[in-house]
């Protein structure tokens, strides 16, 4: 696949409301077909399309979704301050979550997107959980740059 081309059909049903993707008789491998509906839920789901085109490029980025509910049941102004805390001033507490990890993160709503390695995937989790469960974010970031530390050594 020399010229970065897929060669993919893919329109949108209006009638049923999907994306439809079909293979094509120059389809260079069978695999694209999944590549490319990837990227359109990554898409879908909120991610940059600079991002969601990573996808399409390297085999091992993954997209891991969670809700709020899933990590600590909340209500009301306590879920409200939970999602302030992942998000933080400006972003700036999402931003750092996703320079440390070199990962994506869609916050919509109480839903939680994750873009990147298996192993950046899990320690964002990690960090994204623990602001969840009421961990202040300073504490979170100094055991992201420890765990990140950590694993840059190994590598």
């Amino acid at each position: 696949m020399s010229d970065g081309k897929m060669k993919i059909d893919i329109r949108m049903n209006l009638k049923a409301r999907k994306v439809e993707l079909k293979t094509r008789v120059d389809t260079p491998d069978i695999s694209n077909l999944q590549k490319c509906a990837d990227f359109v839920h990554a898409f879908m789901m909120g991610f940059d399309v600079i991002d969601a085109v990573a996808l399409l490029r390297m085999d091992e980025l993954y997209v891991d979704s969670f809700e709020i509910k899933d990590v600590k049941t909340l209500k009301g102004e306590h879920k409200s301050r939970a999602i302030g805390r992942l998000s933080g001033k400006g972003g700036k507490t999402k931003f750092s979550i996703e320079n440390a990890t070199k990962t994506r993160i869609v916050l919509a709503d109480e839903k939680i997107h994750i873009l990147g390695s298996f192993r950046n995937i899990k320690i964002a989790r990690d960090a994204l959980c623990s602001l969840i469960l009421g961990a202040p974010p300073g504490k979170v970031n100094s055991k992201l740059r420890q765990v990140t530390a950590r694993s840059a050594e190994l590598f």
